[in-house]
C-alpha cells in the first residue's frame, strides 16, 4: 500500500478513465496533493483539525461481553465516535483543506448512506465553502435524517432519479457536474474509488485509522498486533485506511462486502467511474445493479487497491447477508450498548459467523473497525423489525 505513481496503478488496477475535459482537473488535483504532502504546515493543519474538531484519536474499545459469548478477544476501533458519526470526516477534512489551498470555492460530493454528504456539508460550513451533494433518490428516502442534517448544515441535496437511483448513479451525476464546474468546484469523492489520484489520496487521509489502531494495539496486546483485522467494504475507504496500518504485519486481514453487492466476490475486471477494478457486470460488460440493506455498501464496484490486495492474497474478501447484518446490529446493541451502522455491522456479522464455525480460533484477538454509528438507520430498522 504505497504511492501508485503517475499512472495511479495498484498492480493492474486503478488508472484514470475520464472524459478528456476532466484530465486537466485530475492532473491539477494530483499536483496539488503531492505539493501539499510535502508541506509540513498542511499536514499539521489536517492533524490538528482532526484532533480539536473531529475528536481524534478514537479509542479502541474491548467488547467484553460479546467477546465472552464468542470465545475471542474482540476489539472495536471506534470511528463511530468521531464528529458526524463515521470515518468519513477523516477524508473530508483533508480534501476540504486541500480544496481551500487550491482556491476552490465550492465542494461537490456524492453520497449513499449520507454520512459522506454530512461530513462534506460539515467541512463546508467549517471552512465557508458552498456544498452540493448528489444522492440517489432511493437513498434520500431511506436516509431522510441525513438529508435533513445536510440541509441544516447549509448544503444543497440533489436527488438523482436516473438508473437504480442509488450510490452508483449519485457518483455518475457528481462526475458529470464536475466537468461543467471544474474551474470553481472541487469534487470531494467519498471513497477509495474514482480516477487517480482519488483512490490513493482517500486511502492516505483514512490511514489515520490504521496508524492509530496499530499504536493502540501495541499498548494493549502482548503480541503488539491482533491476529485478525476486519472491516466492511463498499468502495472500501474505512477498510483501506485500517489495512494500511497492518499490511506489513502478520495479521490476517478480512474485508466484508454486502452479499448483494460483492464486487470482489462476484465481480470481474472492468471500468466504472473512472477507474479499472472489480465490477459487478454481465457477460456483455454492462454494470449490474447491486443490493444491500445498507445504502453505503450498495455499490457495484470496489476500490482498485482492494482488487490488487485481493488478487495478491494479502486480504481475504467475503460477504454477509442482510439478515445476518440486522442480527449483528441487535447483538452489539444489547451486549455492548453500541448501536452500529448497518455498513459496519457487515464486519461484525462475519466475525460472529466465523467464531461460531471455527474460522476464528478460540482466544484469537480480532480488531474490527466500527466505521459508523447507527442513528441514521434507526428509521429503517424500525420498519424492518415492526
Amino acid at each position: 500500500m504505497s504511492d501508485p505513481g503517475a499512472l495511479g496503478r495498484f498492480g493492474n488496477f486503478g488508472g484514470r478513465y475520464v472524459p478528456e475535459a476532466l484530465i486537466p482537473a485530475c492532473e491539477e488535483l494530483e499536483a496539488a496533493y503531492r505539493d501539499a504532502r510535502k508541506d509540513p504546515s498542511f499536514e499539521r493543519t489536517v492533524a490538528q483539525t482532526l484532533e480539536v474538531y473531529a475528536g481524534r484519536p478514537t479509542p479502541v474499545t474491548p467488547a467484553t461481553r460479546l467477546s465472552q459469548e464468542l470465545g475471542i478477544n474482540l476489539l472495536l476501533k471506534r470511528e463511530d465516535l468521531t464528529h458526524t458519526g463515521s470515518h468519513k470526516i477523516n477524508n473530508v477534512i483533508g480534501q476540504a483543506l486541500l480544496a481551500q489551498r487550491m482556491g476552490k470555492r465550492r465542494l461537490l460530493a456524492e453520497t449513499g448512506a449520507g454520512q459522506h454528504g454530512v461530513a462534506t456539508a460539515t467541512a463546508g460550513a467549517l471552512l465557508g465553502l458552498d456544498v452540493t451533494v448528489y444522492m440517489g433518490e432511493v437513498d434520500t428516502q431511506r436516509q431522510q435524517l441525513n438529508v435533513f442534517r445536510m440541509e441544516l448544515l447549509g448544503a444543497k441535496v440533489v436527488p438523482v432519479t436516473s438508473g437504480s437511483r442509488t450510490l452508483k448513479d449519485a457518483c455518475s451525476e457528481a462526475l458529470r457536474q464536475w466537468v461543467s464546474q471544474v474551474d470553481e468546484a472541487y469534487y470531494c469523492l467519498g471513497s477509495v474509488m474514482g480516477p487517480h489520484p482519488y483512490p490513493w489520496m482517500v486511502r492516505e487521509f483514512q490511514s489515520v485509522i490504521g496508524t492509530e489502531a496499530r499504536r493502540q494495539c501495541a499498548g494493549l496486546l502482548r503480541r503488539g498486533v491482533p491476529d485478525v483485522v476486519v472491516a466492511c467494504v463498499g468502495g472500501g475507504s474505512n477498510a483501506a485506511g485500517t489495512f494500511a496500518g497492518f499490511v506489513d504485519t502478520s495479521a490476517r486481514m478480512v474485508g466484508v462486502e454486502a452479499a448483494g453487492g460483492a464486487a470482489m466476490t462476484d465481480g470481474s475486471p472492468g471500468i466504472l467511474h473512472g477507474f479499472y477494478s472489480q465490477v459487478l457486470q454481465d457477460e456483455d460488460g454492462q454494470v449490474k445493479e447491486a443490493h444491500s440493506i445498507s445504502a453505503g455498501l450498495d455499490y457495484p464496484g470496489v476500490g482498485p487497491e482492494h482488487a490488487s490486495l485481493g488478487l495478491s492474497g494479502r486480504v481475504e474478501y467475503t460477504t454477509a447477508t442482510d439478515e445476518q447484518v440486522v442480527e449483528a446490529v441487535i447483538t452489539l446493541a444489547r451486549m455492548e450498548g453500541i448501536l452500529a451502522a448497518l455498513e459496519s455491522a457487515h464486519a461484525l456479522a462475519w466475525i460472529i459467523q466465523a467464531a461460531g464455525s471455527g474460522d476464528l480460533a478460540p482466544g484469537s484477538t480480532v480488531l474490527m473497525t466500527l466505521s459508523g454509528r447507527g442513528d441514521k438507520d434507526a428509521g429503517q430498522l424500525m420498519t424492518l423489525l415492526a
